[in-house]
Order: C-alpha cells, then sequence, then structure tokens
C-alpha cells in the first residue's frame, strides 16, 4: 500500500493542503494517518476519497453536503456526475483512482471513453500527458512504490504504439525529416512516442529509434541520411549520465540541424546549448511548434 505527504495529495486532487485540513477538521470527511513523530500521511483509500470529493465539489456540490454521504452515496454520486459530466480534470482524477487500484479495465474503458468524445489527439495532449505528469510527481517522490508508474506507463505506451500503426501512411512531398531517439541508459519514452503520433499525424516523416541507443548509433545514422531535426527526451538525472552534455555534443556533430528536446528536470535552457537547440517543456509547446512547420 501506498503512503502519500499531504503535499503529494495537494498536487495529486489539485485540492490546497490549507483547505484539505480544514475539511478535516470542520467536516470530519477524512482522518489522516500519523507516524511516530505526529506528521501526516495518506493511504491509497484516503487519495481515492479525496480525489471524489474533489470531483464533486467542481460540480458545485458543497463540501457540507458532501460529508454527510457515506462510502456508498459518494460512489453513487460519482457514478451520476461521471455520466454527465466528462470534463478532462474529471477524467484524469478518474484514471488516478483506477491506477491506484490497477484496475486495466476501467483505464480502458475511461481512455476509450475519452477519445469516442474529444478524438485521441487530443486526449494525448489533454487527458494522458497530464495525467502522467501528476503520476511523475508519485514516482519522482520516492515515498510510494513506482509499481502504478509503471502499470499505468506500460498501458499508455500501448495505446500510442496502436495509434501510431492505425494512421495512414501517406507520403508528403513537403514534410520535415525528424529522428527520434532516447540516449542510452533512457528506458521513458511516453514523451518520445506522443512526438512521434503527432508528428506523423502532421504527416512529417519520422524515423523512430526508440529506448537507450548510443551515441555512436546516432552519429551513424545521423551521417547516413540527411534528416532536417533529431529530438531526443530524458526524465530523471543520472550521476553516469549528462543529457546537457549530450544535447551539446549532438548539437556539435550537426550544428546545421535542430535539437529538439524533452526533460522535467532542465528548467531553463542551459548557456552551454546554442540557438538551434529547441526545448519543449509541456506537449502543448510541442503541438505549437508542430502547427508552424
Amino acid at each position: 500500500m501506498a503512503v502519500y505527504s499531504i503535499k503529494e495529495i495537494e498536487k495529486l486532487s489539485g485540492i490546497k493542503a490549507h483547505t484539505i485540513r480544514i475539511w478535516e477538521k470542520r467536516y470530519n470527511l477524512i482522518e489522516p494517518h500519523r507516524t511516530q513523530t505526529n506528521i501526516r500521511y495518506y493511504t491509497d483509500e484516503d487519495l481515492k476519497k479525496i480525489l471524489n470529493v474533489a470531483v464533486l465539489n467542481r460540480q458545485g456540490i458543497k463540501i457540507s453536503n458532501i460529508a454527510r454521504l457515506n462510502d456508498l452515496e459518494l460512489r453513487e454520486e460519482i457514478i451520476r456526475v461521471s455520466r454527465t459530466n466528462d470534463s478532462n480534470e474529471n477524467t484524469i482524477d478518474s484514471l488516478i483512482v483506477a491506477m491506484v487500484d490497477f484496475d486495466e479495465y476501467r483505464i480502458e474503458a475511461i481512455l476509450e471513453k475519452s477519445v469516442a468524445r474529444i478524438g485521441f489527439g487530443s486526449t494525448v495532449t489533454e487527458v494522458m500527458y497530464p495525467f502522467l505528469d501528476k503520476v511523475g510527481i508519485l514516482w519522482q517522490s520516492g515515498e510510494v512504490n513506482p509499481a502504478q508508474e509503471h502499470f499505468v506507463s506500460s498501458l499508455i505506451r500501448q495505446k500510442l504504439i496502436a495509434a501510431i500503426d492505425r494512421l495512414p501512411n501517406t507520403f508528403n512531398p513537403n514534410a520535415k525529416k525528424f529522428l527520434l531517439l532516447l540516449p542510452e541508459g533512457e528506458w521513458h519514452e511516453i514523451a518520445l512516442l506522443f512526438a512521434c503520433f503527432l508528428l506523423k499525424e502532421a504527416r512529417q516523416e519520422v524515423t523512430y529509434l526508440g529506448q537507450s541507443v548510443p551515441y555512436s548509433d546516432v552519429l551513424a545514422i545521423g551521417a547516413s541520411k540527411s534528416f532536417d531535426y533529431f529530438m531526443s527526451a530524458a526524465t530523471t538525472t543520472k550521476p553516469e549520465f549528462n543529457f546537457i552534455t549530450f544535447l551539446k555534443d549532438l548539437g556539435g556533430a550537426f550544428p546545421e540541424k535542430k535539437v529538439l528536446f524533452f526533460s522535467s528536470f532542465i528548467q531553463e535552457k542551459p548557456a552551454v546549448l546554442t540557438d538551434n537547440h529547441i526545448q519543449f517543456k509541456t506537449i502543448r509547446e510541442f503541438t505549437e511548434f508542430l502547427s508552424e512547420l
């Protein structure tokens, strides 16, 4: 069973820690567990309840009324709301609850419903990506079991690969050529798969090398075929590998090309990187870049 700090609950639910404490004290909405040093912590069941409360509260239901509901009534009210309101926020909260329960069938149903409502591309940018941002908070904290992140990332990875395979392979004489890869030792390819789907949907030409590609192989294929853009990503810092140095070396090896990259730990582009390096902090920034090609 995972445990969460109140700050993690705040980031996952969107409810301020101060507000959660008021709900606890004023309405007995939830009773946090405490360590021997009197520090609050929350369980999977607590997280699910707060997420459900957040969904109902966003629909205008007063906390005082929500607090009167027992567990069965709360569940019934959530089901009722889910039938009438399909907002992206509610969809993301539902995905988190299903992830906590390792409920593959529910995740599939939630994603299929979202695709039917707003299309696969919008589900990627407006649901999957923000959801994984929240999941990343859990995984990077080091205080919870990363099995949840691996479980849901694997399901989304499968969805993306299947969606990429379904895209028509049509020739575009004006297409730009992209080489997509993760550097050696990097295995988290969700962001890169997102980019691959969006590029192919936009009828750009993509060569996808995938996970953990040795730098010598990148240089070899980059020299053997003319690409307009190289694209990579990194999720966490690793003591044995410097992603910034990798980007710098790649830009130096191909100074006439653009090097695009996603990174969750690089807040601002370092000074050692040049104008031919383009950073994307969000998938929305990348879609804006793509629209201008």
